[in-house]
């Protein structure tokens, strides 16, 4: 018995002492004397960040001169970096990868930074191949975007050049800051390679290391036109900030006053991005998620059976009561069909694979979908019937032609789906088969999973979407819309499918765009949008 209690003391006293050294690493003593010391040895004029902000120079001043600031220090407000790397595990390592970064959490947070570092490093990246890494440019940057302070980001869009440093992987950082803060150098940690495969080990800092000469190549940099942006916990440790004249510092209490970015002011606006998760992937939250994904799984084939199953008037108070809330407005009453005469064409922008099921729905009638790429799972167990489109616009013509002849038919001219309150161009394609198009706006809100995906297997997307704990589909019926009017004062099918897009882009209070399937799967996925047959399934829409 004295045996267990001296051991339990003792384990109790490890415990207690790596918390108390957690705790005491940030204190303000610490903080204090490094600056004193740094400051000392290197002759350099430390500032608090309040000071920055009342300066008085002109912005031409300001545009001249180079910022160099600490990523996480300067511009995030979150102090953890947990949530980047399990959107990495998450994405681009799969669910069990994930779960393992989530068991191995009490340890991360128990020991050093450098060390939990090292550890969230080894479990995301080990065994990734690097040239299929694209997390960083198409999952990374919404999260980010949504940690900035506004106030260090008012600070940082001051200067003419900028050097953001970084204790993140390159390869997760420096897609955000060149794309969206228009960053001109990146000083983040390298990833070791094996046969174009990341080892999950970061090379040695001095092998990363560049000095602002090298940087700039043959422009001359004078110490007295660089500035340091940074925070009192760690700027100080990174040797770039020896290079500058001044250098500001912020701490975490100025940091938790800041606003976060708000999205009109991002200076490149957020239109695509990819991944399932649709939350930010804190500890506790990703545990939510574990903990709910089994019920999900029982929710997803629940929703599922009844809606294939049963009537449209009967199976949505059920869907209702499972979370699945809709809502829609009155449908606009059609005369009925006279013989040898078009159906009418609905057209509507493109947010999941259910979009024409729900349309069909709300009109309680049968529709004919005509989609461009659907996965062969989803056209198998569809409640309506569906007619694929090939890309080629007179088979396309034809096809719908002779669908619009056997009854009304539904359509997505986007192409593509699009997540954030934007809408893409629209195919001119619809503009010239039908004399009547009937606009439809659709809106979809989800709370813990997308079901969508630009690099992801599409046969997935409904158990994902159907997995929410709850979801809202919104519809909207619009007035009809007479192309053979619009042809009537000389205006081109360009012209009417740019008027349908703006339409709905009114009544969503979305804008518009020039956007493409093609600019999406570019940015998100590295290629056009099209696979060979035998991966048609897995790149969709």
């Amino acid at each position: 018995m004295a045996e267990k209690e001296f051991c339990f003391k003792t384990l109790l006293l490890f415990v207690s002492r790596i918390f108390h050294r957690r705790l005491l690493k940030n204190t303000h003593f610490q903080q204090r004397s490094n600056r004193d010391c740094y400051s000392n040895a290197l002759n350099i004029k430390i500032q608090k960040y309040p000071s920055l902000i009342l300066k008085s120079e002109s912005e031409s001043e300001f545009s001249s001169q180079t910022l160099i600031f600490d990523v996480e220090g300067a511009l995030l407000k979150p102090s953890s970096l947990f949530h980047y790397f399990m959107l990495v595990a998450f994405e681009a390592g799969g669910l069990v990868r994930a779960l393992v970064l989530l068991l191995l959490y009490p340890i991360i947070w128990l020991v050093n930074e450098d060390i939990g570092m090292n550890i969230m490093v080894f479990v995301c990246f080990f065994g990734i191949k690097k040239d299929n890494f694209r997390v960083g440019r198409s999952v990374l940057p919404k999260f980010v975007l949504e940690d900035v302070g506004y106030e260090g980001f008012e600070v940082l869009m001051r200067y003419g050049k900028k050097v953001g440093v970084s204790e993140l992987p390159r390869v997760m950082i420096e897609a955000f800051l060149r794309d969206y803060l228009e960053v001109d150098f990146v000083v983040g940690k390298e990833l070791k390679v094996f046969h174009g495969y990341f080892v999950g080990l970061m090379e040695d800092a001095t092998k990363t290391s560049l000095n602002l000469q090298a940087m700039f190549g043959e422009e001359k940099m004078n110490s007295k036109e660089v500035v340091g942006f940074g925070s009192f916990h760690k700027s100080l440790e990174h040797h770039y900030f020896s290079q500058c004249k001044e250098i500001y510092l912020v701490n975490e209490t100025e940091k938790k006053k800041w606003k976060n970015l708000p999205r009109e002011k991002y200076p490149k606006p957020l239109v695509f991005h990819d991944g399932r998760l649709a939350f930010k992937p804190t500890p506790i939250s990703t545990l939510v998620m574990f903990i709910w994904i089994p019920f999900g799984i029982f929710l997803f084939t629940f929703r599922f059976l009844i809606g294939i199953s049963l009537p449209y008037s009967i199976n949505t108070p059920i869907l209702a009561f499972s979370g699945m809330r809709l809502k829609q407005s009155k449908p606009i009453p059609t005369p009925k069909k006279i013989e040898n005469q078009k159906g009418v064409l609905y057209v509507s922008n493109h947010r999941t694979l259910m979009d024409p099921i729900y349309v069909s729905g709300g009109l309680r009638k049968q529709l004919t979908a005509m989609i461009y790429s659907l996965s062969k799972a989803c056209e198998i167990v569809a409640p309506i019937k569906t007619v694929r489109l090939t890309r080629d616009r007179e088979t396309d013509a034809e096809m719908m032609e002779k669908m619009l002849k056997q009854g009304d038919v539904a359509v997505c001219p986007e192409g593509t789906t699009c997540r954030e309150p934007y809408l893409l161009r629209f195919s001119p394609l619809f503009a010239e088969v039908s004399d009547e198009i009937i606009p439809v706006a659709i809106h979809v809100e989800v709370g813990m999973f997308y079901g969508t995906t630009a690099s992801g297997y599409k046969v997935l997307d409904p158990l994902f979407f159907f997995m929410n704990p709850h979801l809202t589909y919104s519809i909207k019926f619009l007035e009809k819309i007479s192309t053979s009017e619009i042809f009537m004062r000389k205006k081109s099918r360009t012209e009417v499918a740019n008027y349908v897009q703006g339409v709905i882009g009114r009544a969503l209070g979305f804008e518009c765009t020039n956007l493409t399937r093609k600019h999406k799967y570019l940015m998100l996925a590295g290629n056009e949008g099209f696979v060979g047959k035998s991966k048609s399934s897995n790149n969709s829409s």
